[in-house]
């Protein structure tokens, strides 16, 4: 089942038509929210995203679409999906209504919400095989726009198209400065000794809300030094540990890149903390 505009539909339903602002435009921004046993984890941080998002692409936010309105709606969803008994994967689109050409004739907005059953109720580290390699072709543009979850996400399908044709598991994009900004699904986190860096959001990476916990968490641990600095292509095979954030997966340890095989040992005490601060959400 989805839910669309708090109306329960078929997930075969046609609900959509040729005007779609998201289809046409990309006019649109989603969230990947994990939810175990009816709890939504990081809803609160979620939710003030998708708000922030929306008033940056200038969107009529509805009087309705509070905090509670929407957490409704989300478990609503869970229960006619018959996945309230299951870890599941939330994806709420919004989008600017029909009407206009580039200037659109309206600012305001539906929503979309969809439930796909997970197989872990708690993120789990994965240790096989997990190869990475830059993707060059199209590059992430610095500033903003490049920081909200919207889907402008083409970079990302040629991306997974290329590291599917060569072998690889996920590949990391550059920005115009040739930084490394981030991986396809998720922010990139680098381990070298007890210093973690991840790159800041100028640079253009998404402002994940792993990531955003993660930073929180780790400034309080006096084992772990935290910088949100601009990395190098040239720093990758220099360091210890490489891995990738996402609200899904919660922590994904890259194993090889190019010549270069990382640990996760850091990655794994992290997933514990991860873990833990979900539980407490």
């Amino acid at each position: 089942m989805i839910n669309f505009n708090g109306e329960l539909l078929e997930n075969n339903a046609l609900f959509l038509n040729e005007e779609n602002r998201g289809l046409r435009y990309g006019d649109s921004l989603f969230e990947s929210i994990r939810v175990v046993n009816g709890k939504i984890y990081f809803w609160e941080d979620h939710y003030l995203r998708l708000m922030a998002s929306m008033r940056i692409l200038r969107m009529e936010i509805p009087m309705n679409f509070t905090m509670e309105y929407l957490e409704e709606k989300i478990l609503e969803t869970i229960e006619a999906s018959q996945l309230q008994n299951s870890a599941v994967r939330i994806r709420i689109t919004v989008y600017r209504d029909n009407g206009g050409l580039y200037l659109p004739t309206t600012n305001n907005i539906s929503y979309i919400i969809e439930a796909k059953a997970l197989e872990n109720p708690f993120y789990v580290h994965k240790d096989g095989a997990y190869e990475v390699e830059l993707f060059k072709d199209h590059y992430v543009n610095t500033g903003l726009l490049s920081t909200l979850k919207s889907n402008n996400r083409i970079i990302n399908v040629l991306g997974s198209i290329y590291a599917n044709e060569n072998g690889y598991d996920n590949c990391l994009l550059l920005n115009n400065a040739k930084q490394v900004v981030e991986a396809l699904n998720g922010n990139l986190f680098l381990v070298k000794g007890s210093v973690i860096k991840t790159p800041p959001l100028k640079d253009g990476c998404l402002n994940g809300i792993t990531r955003k916990k993660l930073i929180a968490s780790l400034e309080k641990l006096e084992n772990y030094t935290l910088e949100e600095a601009s990395i190098s292509p040239f720093e990758l095979q220099k360091a210890d540990e490489l891995f990738v954030t996402n609200a899904i997966t919660g922590i994904q340890s890259i194993t090889k890149y190019r010549k270069k095989e990382f640990s996760n040992e850091v990655a794994k005490d992290l997933l514990g903390k991860l873990n833990a601060l979900a539980r407490l959400s």
